[in-house]
């Protein structure tokens, strides 16, 4: 029988009957933080930090079933999914919020309806076909020879020969990443039994492409005219597959689930959001654009985004910063952070942005230093539309004494 525990992301430490060999692995994998209860043999204090979804933890041969962790998010379920398409494409329809998650309340029932849903769409009108190269021994000559392989691996043989020719099929990137998608949901725990049937739909519609090798890199493709109607699919694909589900065996144990981490939801989505209300502007921003505070370049920072002016210098910088904060406000450390920052880029102001809390806007001037670090609170339970527009109104506050 699974023993299902319920946490709130960031929310206080409950206690939990668990296997020892579980409260390990949990605490190992980070998936929460985890610590033996000191008063109570056999018990474990699980507190959810910043990743929300759901993983299942078995123990083989333990005597006990497995042990399945769900950790919800603070913000609503189709919030969040308007958070994730909008980082992931911006131009797309999820600019609106028109994210389908149904019914679903957690995580993981919610994407998983969500790809379903984005694969079908995609499908409606039959696979995409594209051409597709491709390297074989072949009894007959088709495309042409290689050569220099046919001489080293056949030793003047006539045949099988090595050729090399674009196939024009179904088995392209676009399809390979759709159906490594629905295979990597179907493993998981906790996909309703609906959502499950409609996934196995899918997976027969895309039987003819090849599986993707768990852990390899994932085929590249490109937007364009004619996989428009599978873009949106796509960038979802690529939020399953990114690396983000554990799925290992630490100590023997296996871990299988799917995981979304807020802290890098948050920060996508504001940089993302910033870069697209700077278009048009004459200026430019940088994600993740790496820096060196010391003139020998050993101590490398890399702020979330750098604004850049037209004549292409620095003319201020950002970081988000999705964090419980402390009572009395947000951390002191995130203000050293951006005063390195300010420091290094040779710049007078700094921008801290933050899930709204119990903190207003502050600036902070800098003794002896002329920096005025700014904290700013974005509330992500506003509207899609109203939050955009308090990104574009920060943009304008990034850049509003800044000539063009």
């Amino acid at each position: 029988m699974t023993q299902v525990i319920e946490l709130v992301e960031h929310a206080r430490a409950t206690g939990h009957a668990l296997p020892d060999a579980v409260g390990r692995a949990l605490a190992a994998a980070r998936i929460v933080d985890a610590s033996p209860d000191p008063y109570t043999p056999g018990r474990w204090l699980l507190r959810a930090g910043s990743k929300v979804g759901a993983v299942s933890v078995d123990v083989p041969g333990g005597g006990s079933g497995p042990v399945t962790v769900r950790v919800t998010p603070k913000v609503p379920i189709a919030r969040m999914f308007f958070l994730l398409g909008y980082s992931l494409d911006p131009k797309g329809g999820w600019r609106g919020g028109q994210v389908d998650v149904g019914e679903h309340r957690e995580v993981l029932p919610a994407l998983a309806h969500a790809v379903e849903r984005q694969t079908d769409r995609a499908l409606q009108k039959g696979l995409l076909q594209g051409y597709r190269a491709t390297e074989e021994s072949a009894l007959v000559v088709r495309g042409r020879i290689r050569e220099a392989d046919q001489i080293r691996r056949r030793f003047g043989a006539a045949l099988p020969v090595e050729v090399a020719y674009d196939e024009f099929t179904t088995d392209i990137a676009e399809n390979r990443i759709l159906r490594a998608a629905v295979e990597r949901l179907l493993r998981l725990p906790g996909v309703p039994r609906e959502v499950r049937r409609r996934l196995l739909h899918q997976r027969a519609r895309l039987a003819d492409t090849t599986s993707l090798v768990p852990g390899q890199p994932l085929p590249a493709w490109h937007t364009s005219r004619l996989n428009t109607r599978y873009q949106p699919a796509l960038h979802l694909a690529r939020a399953v597959l990114d690396g983000s589900s554990p799925e290992h065996t630490p100590g023997g144990l296996r871990i299988d689930g799917f995981l979304f981490d807020m802290n890098r939801l948050f920060e996508d989505f504001v940089t993302v959001a910033l870069r697209d209300a700077l278009r048009g502007s004459g200026f430019t921003g940088a994600l993740q654009d790496p820096h060196h505070l010391d003139e020998e370049d050993a101590i490398r920072m890399k702020p979330d985004f750098v604004l850049y002016g037209p004549d292409g210098a620095p003319r201020a910088v950002a970081d988000a910063k999705y964090k419980a904060e402390k009572r009395d406000g947000y951390p002191d450390a995130d203000l050293y952070q951006m005063l390195a920052y300010c420091t290094a880029l040779g710049l007078p102001e700094g921008h801290l942005i933050y899930a709204k809390g119990n903190a207003p806007h502050a600036a902070h001037r800098v003794r002896h230093a002329g920096i005025v670090l700014h904290q700013h609170a974005l509330d992500l339970d506003r509207e899609p539309a109203a939050l955009l527009a308090d990104i574009a109104a920060l943009s304008q506050h990034m850049g509003a004494d800044l000539p063009v």
